[in-house]
């Protein structure tokens, strides 16, 4: 586990309990790209209603869940994939993730049901944070960093307990904490 980021890729930013922004809550967002003038990511573990095909009509039996990955340009969509030999041009973010790739090639793929939902993850929108705007939130403890997860974890699609299993893998100094109560007044 690291505690602040460097000017890199492929961490897990899981948000701290307590925080209430909606947007974030419980969240467990994939980094793919962190340099000096900002930070982009995916949140991992907030689902829509929607599927591929409700956001691209002409891929009409493109049934993929699509995440929330953000409130940045939601009427953006964007993916991550565990198949570099299948989709060619993607950015390896992590060992064995990679972001983004040829389109007009996953398309075929979908078409010819040749690609597994629990290789590829769709996203709407994006978290983004600009030049000083998470290290800024870093030093008020919004966020645990780290850099200890394997690659199922990303594409996991249990949602519902994705948050508390990556804290409970933090070890014993962060395990107390995925019991606490979404709500704190519950406490």
């Amino acid at each position: 586990m690291i505690s602040r980021l460097q000017p890199t890729t492929g961490r897990l930013l899981i948000s701290e309990p307590f925080l209430m922004d909606p947007n974030f809550k419980r969240s467990v967002i994939l980094i793919t790209e962190h340099q000096e003038d900002g930070t982009v990511g995916f949140i991992l573990n907030h689902s829509s209603a929607l599927i591929l095909s409700d956001v691209i009509p002409e891929m009409e039996d493109a049934s993929y869940p699509i995440y929330l990955g953000g409130p940045v340009e939601t009427d953006t969509i964007h993916f991550i994939h565990r198949c570099p030999d299948l989709i060619t041009d993607g950015q390896e973010i992590a060992k064995g993730i990679y972001w983004g790739g040829n389109f007009e090639a996953l398309k075929v793929l979908i078409d010819n049901k040749s690609i597994s939902g629990a290789d590829i993850k769709f996203f709407l929108g994006y978290s983004g944070w600009g030049e000083e705007q998470l290290k800024m939130e870093m030093k008020e403890n919004t966020w645990i960093v780290s850099d200890q997860f394997h690659a199922d974890v990303v594409f996991s699609n249990n949602e519902e307990n994705l948050w508390r299993e990556v804290i409970i893998n933090l070890g014993p100094k962060f395990a107390h904490v995925s019991n606490f109560p979404q709500d704190p007044n519950l406490n």
